[in-house]
């Protein structure tokens, strides 16, 4: 293999990598109160709003729903109207993040779920606002739980990079595409999987290992 096609496939991991994190971070930020609005606003909640609740909840399935490549063709206009083109990792970032956050929201909503009533009950006797609830209480008990679900987005989103690559996203995967089928390098392709892979395993090893530092009943136990 070439000087020249190890440097892009360095340049490719980084790319990725870039997609992944920004994307992972932007669907972060949107989903995490979206993730919070679900799980506290059905009726009798701490947010009680059952038919915001609902309406979210069609939203936020109907997105959830569309398979990632259509979802990427289906928002070209979009993507170029945020910024100004369709292709490459800039193009990627939009729909990756569109595809990450009610992914996010689902699963913060669940991780949240999770978290022991007696403990919102006991907030709420000693006079907690739900603001305060959800920032002391529902968020740092879910904390691992949250983690775990975040690590499995980012993995998650390098699959979908790899496959943004199909339509010129730029990255891992429109790297194999160009160069490892289109071209007929099947090392080339072989790298780029086995980089995935490597990324992959990387990502969940880092995620499973700060939940278990972020779980309170196995410092207990």
């Amino acid at each position: 293999m070439s000087p020249e096609i190890l440097t892009m496939i360095a340049w490719s991991t980084l790319d990725t990598l870039w997609m992944v994190g920004l994307a992972g971070l932007l669907g972060t930020l949107i989903g995490l109160p979206l993730g919070v609005f679900l799980a506290t606003s059905r009726q009798g909640e701490l947010f009680a709003s059952p038919m915001a609740n609902r309406i979210l909840g069609v939203v936020v399935n109907a997105t959830r729903s569309t398979p990632f490549i259509i979802l990427v063709v289906a928002i070209i206009p979009f993507t170029r109207l945020v910024v100004g083109t369709s292709i490459g990792t800039r193009a990627a970032i939009v729909p990756l993040t569109i595809a990450a956050t009610p992914f996010i929201a689902r699963i913060i909503e669940a991780a949240i779920r999770e978290v022991d009533h007696g403990l919102i009950e006991t907030a709420r006797a000693f006079g907690a606002t739900p603001l305060q609830i959800v920032r002391k209480v529902l968020l740092p008990e879910a904390l691992p739980a949250i983690t775990l679900a975040l690590t499995l987005t980012l993995v998650s989103l390098l699959g979908y990079s790899a496959m943004v690559g199909a339509v010129g996203g730029g990255g891992l995967g429109d790297l194999g595409i160009r160069y490892g089928y289109q071209r007929f390098m099947p090392d080339v392709m072989l790298v780029v999987v086995l980089v995935l892979i490597v990324l992959v395993q990387g990502v969940q090893t880092l995620g499973d290992s700060l939940a278990r530092r972020l779980d309170k009943r196995a410092k207990r136990s």
